[in-house]
């Protein structure tokens, strides 16, 4: 137990020397593709996302590749939830145990909003045209234990952008490593997400025809052209975090998380998570994402989570629920449903 507070208070001091330093520019509005940094599943987000040393949970492949190394057997997740501002955020993971070769996991992500008006400078209420935006993000994950103790793990991704008639795409990838130190089962992780090519809107949206030259009569009346759009990168961070137990007995455990986040794009935070476990049937959950950073409008999170083993067959039914605040922007609630077989 003392060791984990000695990693605790390691941490977090760390952490806090940075946050003294000056981080009046944060960046902030200068990535693109920002629904990468919407956390997947019900039960990482009920813990404030402080996920980056748990393991086993096939949401892993969004929080620390490296997590599901320690995954039995096949299991899909999957979730459909409404996002702010009327959006929908889709999710959907397979994860199959390859034995002594590791393990793969595929999963997909889709960010979409309802149909609205195209509204110009001339036409305000509207052309009769409606548009539209997506988002959509698939990865295929592989994860090894390397040791009994220490597991790696790395997820390819293809990312792509739509508004209306334009869009943008790219790849990019992410690292993992997991560590189960032999000190009261404390788990060290860290992962770098989103490391990739930066991203450019293009289509026929882009193409404008112009008279170069209004002034004159008798010249070119119109030439086509093109709006020309500005490369912006992922928003890349890195996350290392320390999990363990502080209460382990044989029907009831307690478990903790501490995530410690550096992204490209604002300043570096915590994130704080905890679970209550009764017998691995109930749990109770909750977590304070984005500790310490600046000018964050996120509140406390809180879950719940039900294992039900279905009788007759050995399939084991997941259901993780979280409530999440984010201030004036309204409430997400979450609800994640998985089978392992």
């Amino acid at each position: 137990m003392r060791f984990q507070f000695i990693i605790i208070l390691f941490l977090c001091t760390i952490c806090l020397g940075q946050f003294g330093n000056d981080q009046s520019i944060t960046k902030t509005g200068t990535t693109v593709a920002q629904f990468l940094k919407i956390g997947m599943d019900a039960r990482s987000t009920s813990m404030g996302g402080a996920v980056a040393g748990q393991n086993g949970n096939l949401s892993g492949v969004y929080w620390n590749p490296a997590s599901i190394a320690s995954f039995n057997g096949i299991g899909v997740q999957f979730g459909s939830y409404d996002w702010l501002v009327a959006m929908k955020y889709q999710f959907a993971i397979i994860g199959i145990d390859l034995g002594s070769k590791g393990v793969l996991g595929l999963s997909i992500v889709n960010l979409s909003s309802p149909d609205d008006l195209v509204r110009t400078v001339s036409e305000p209420q509207g052309t009769g045209e409606k548009f539209s935006t997506n988002d959509l993000s698939a990865s295929l994950t592989y994860s090894k234990m390397l040791t009994d103790r220490f597991s790696l793990g790395g997820s390819f991704k293809y990312i792509q952008q739509n508004i209306w008639h334009s869009t943008s795409h790219t790849v990019a990838i992410d690292i993992g490593t997991l560590f189960q130190t032999p000190f009261y089962g404390t788990r060290l992780g860290a992962s770098i997400s989103n490391y990739g090519g930066k991203m450019k809107m293009d289509g026929r949206d882009q193409k404008i025809s112009i008279d170069p030259d209004q002034d004159n009569q008798g010249n070119v009346e119109f030439v086509n052209a093109i709006y020309e759009t500005e490369h912006f990168p992922l928003p890349l961070f890195f996350r290392v975090g320390v999990s363990g137990e502080l209460i382990k007995k044989q029907n009831l455990k307690l478990s903790y998380g501490i995530d410690a986040l550096h992204p490209n794009d604002n300043t570096e935070h915590l994130n704080l998570g905890f679970e209550l476990n009764y017998r691995e049937i109930l749990f109770l959950r909750g977590g304070i994402p984005s500790f310490y950073k600046m000018d964050s409008i996120e509140g406390p999170t809180f879950g719940a989570g039900l294992n039900y083993h279905m009788t007759r067959t050995a399939t084991l039914l997941k259901i993780d629920y979280s409530f999440s605040s984010y201030g004036p922007l309204g409430d997400v609630e979450r609800l994640s449903i998985g089978f392992n077989f």
